[in-house]
């Protein structure tokens, strides 16, 4: 998928779907964009489909598109293993460098809330980069609180970065 292609989007033809596999070459496109930012992730080359496919759950997995076009990505990918916490995942998500700005995230994490809490998945979490603050601000506007600071948690390029965490309860009614 060449970024220059991709055509700025109207969110009111933006559609979310599932992901699937043959889906993989334009996601793992949009995923080594946001590697590229040096601002999105500490991975800095794209996982096999089959790696990546491990370590992420198969209910949690979108894209966005236009006509034919990917914009974006999301899925959830467990937090631990334990049992206690399979309720619980960490939210990725990126966007075309093309289509970033046109709301496409805000489409896009909204159609993952849902969907994880019919899933039945009571919280979400996300690790953002304090300078990523399109990232910040798209899950605040959705209900993500800050919950902490991870002080140079890894390095990226030899340098040691800070990760926000952010997180989204599941609203349970009241008895």
């Amino acid at each position: 998928m060449e970024n220059k292609k991709v055509n700025s989007p109207t969110i009111s033809s933006v559609r979310i779907r599932p992901m699937r596999k043959h889906d993989w070459p334009n996601v793992a496109a949009i995923y080594q964009d946001g590697m590229d930012t040096g601002i999105a992730t500490f991975e800095v080359e794209v996982p096999s489909f089959n790696q990546w496919d491990q370590t992420h759950f198969a209910q949690g997995r979108w894209v966005a598109v236009n006509e034919a076009q990917m914009l974006g990505w999301a899925a959830l990918a467990p937090v631990s293993a334990r049992e206690v916490y399979k309720g619980v995942a960490e939210v990725s998500i990126y966007i075309h460098p093309a289509a970033r700005g046109c709301g496409v995230g805000q489409h896009l994490l909204k159609a993952v809330i849902e969907q994880s809490e019919s899933d039945g998945f009571w919280s979400l979490q996300a690790s953002i980069f304090p300078e990523n603050t399109a990232s910040l601000h798209l899950f605040t506007s959705l209900g993500f609180r800050k919950i902490g600071r991870k002080e140079r948690i890894a390095q990226r390029d030899g340098i040691w970065k800070d990760n926000m965490c952010l997180e989204k309860r599941k609203q349970y009614k009241r008895d």
